[in-house]
């Protein structure tokens, strides 16, 4: 016997589960098709082959040429509660999913709640009226109990005993009641709002800032004009960088799972689907470009789309290569400071590049010591998943990072003693004192890194932290006392 909403039932057929969107807080076919893009990016065409052949031969394609660990998939636990509990009553489990064969089986495997398992194969996608077809022949017409969520399970529940409905597509719910009995509907994962700011990473938009500082460098903060642009410059960038970071985000969807904080992201976490993210990531970048090529200078665009590519670059392969990947960030952040000179029609100066380019090379380095940190705290030897450091790596990076930022204090110290230097400034000596600042301030960042402190980015850790929000404004007081 066993209990549902309350009822008892003396006899039971067998409960069918779907996975994708069901189970599973995601679909494997995209979840294959990001790990095949992420692994094999120059042979994305190859999808296009298999999809011609039938969505059949697609899923087997992308299950043989793709390495999924199904023990860290986002698995539904109120699905897994509903299941564990029928199948303690010694009722029949079944999955029966449009996800191929192998990776279901895997999936059996690792839950152990199933008893058969209905998959696609190389000659057959099992979804709609094939799934239909196929448990009707197994279990005869009402002869099953069905837990979906989309349209295409429609057919399914037309001839299901009963209907379990779970977060189910618009209008799916409507339509399942007006021809099955149905069981009230399981919602348990419903995106939100916040889901989508932190998949946006809107709190990274704090970086933009530094599109600001050519205008600061070249004393001409107080034109209207620039300052306009300067802000339609700042939301620019961040919508092209809410983009990469969609998208790098769907690309890390395995990397992600496997860390310890980064397995809540809205993507690995399975609250915000890959279809959205993939929508998403266009739109954004449409936006993007669209809004800058209408209201700035085309140069800027050329550096957005520098960016972008060089990002999408870092996100596939680079930042796997050792010492490639921290320049790539140091690049990276230098490009916001090169977009705003090209927003504001400036000239790039080489101290502005040199300063830039060794100061957050320093703040990559911050990066990576602080996650090779914690990978040592939990006695881990290997290398850190997704990167080419290992754990012992620490006190050369620590050292490499260190100098660096002691390098842009000398960049500094040099730049006061520029003939064009002496001539943009009053009294350019007053600058120094910004130079035993910006010591104590590299020192400090790698202090609190080696302490375990530093738990974010470095650079939005400079924005936020009260101690360096002083720091830059007594620096700048400095600037504009020597102006």
């Amino acid at each position: 016997m066993a209990r549902i909403q309350g009822r008892v039932q003396e006899t039971f057929p067998p409960l069918v589960v779907d996975l994708d969107g069901t189970l599973l807080r995601s679909d494997l076919l995209m979840e294959t098709a990001m790990a095949f893009v992420r692994s094999q990016p120059l042979k994305v065409f190859k999808l296009l082959g298999w999809l011609l052949k039938g969505k059949a031969a697609l899923k087997e394609g992308l299950a043989l040429e793709t390495q999924i660990d199904v023990s860290v998939l986002p698995y539904d636990p109120q699905i897994i509660e509903l299941i564990t509990a029928e199948k303690a009553t010694g009722r029949m489990i079944v999955l029966a999913t449009a996800s191929h064969v192998s990776l279901a089986e895997r999936i059996a495997e690792h839950l152990q709640l199933f008893d058969q398992v209905l998959a696609s194969n190389a000659n057959r996608n099992l979804s709609g009226r094939n799934k239909r077809d196929l448990l009707v022949a197994h279990y005869g017409e009402g002869g099953f109990d069905y837990i979906g969520n989309s349209k295409d399970d429609l057919p399914i529940w037309k001839v299901s005993r009963q209907a379990y409905v779970v977060n189910p597509d618009p209008g799916v719910e409507g339509r399942v009641k007006a021809m099955t009995q149905v069981e009230p509907t399981l919602r348990t994962n419903t995106a939100s709002l916040r889901d989508w700011r932190r998949a946006m990473r809107l709190h990274q938009w704090l970086k933009n800032a530094l599109i600001f500082v050519p205008l600061l460098a070249s004393h001409r903060f107080t034109q209207f004009d620039l300052m306009r642009d300067g802000v339609f410059a700042f939301f620019c960038f961040g919508l092209c960088a809410s983009s990469v970071y969609i998208l790098n985000d769907l690309l890390d969807l395995c990397d992600d799972r496997h860390h310890k904080s980064k397995c809540n992201r809205p993507f690995a976490s399975g609250r915000l689907s890959i279809k959205a993210g993939l929508i998403a990531v266009p739109t954004l970048l449409l936006a993007a470009f669209g809004a800058a090529l209408l209201l700035l200078p085309w140069q800027f665009s050329a550096v957005m789309a520098a960016y972008y590519a060089l990002t999408l670059a870092y996100s596939l392969q680079l930042k796997r290569l050792m010492a490639v990947d921290v320049i790539v960030l140091a690049m990276l952040y230098t490009s916001r400071i090169i977009a705003g000179v090209a927003a504001f029609n400036l000239t790039l100066t080489f101290w502005i590049l040199a300063f830039s380019m060794f100061i957050f090379l320093s703040l990559a380095m911050v990066k990576r010591y602080a996650e090779l940190r914690d990978a040592r705290v939990r006695d881990v030897t290997t290398m850190a998943r997704g990167r080419g450091y290992y754990p012992g790596d620490l006190d050369m990076i620590a050292s490499l990072g260190a100098s660096s930022g002691y390098l842009a204090v000398m960049v500094l110290a040099l730049y006061i003693q520029d003939a064009k230097t002496t001539a943009l400034y009053v009294t350019p000596h007053v600058i120094w004192l910004a130079c035993p600042l910006l010591l104590f301030w590299v020192t400090r960042v790698w202090m609190l890194t080696h302490r375990g402190q530093m738990n974010e980015d470095p650079v939005v850790f400079a924005i936020r932290d009260r101690t360096s929000q002083l720091i830059g404004a007594v620096f700048l007081l400095m600037f504009w006392i020597a102006a």
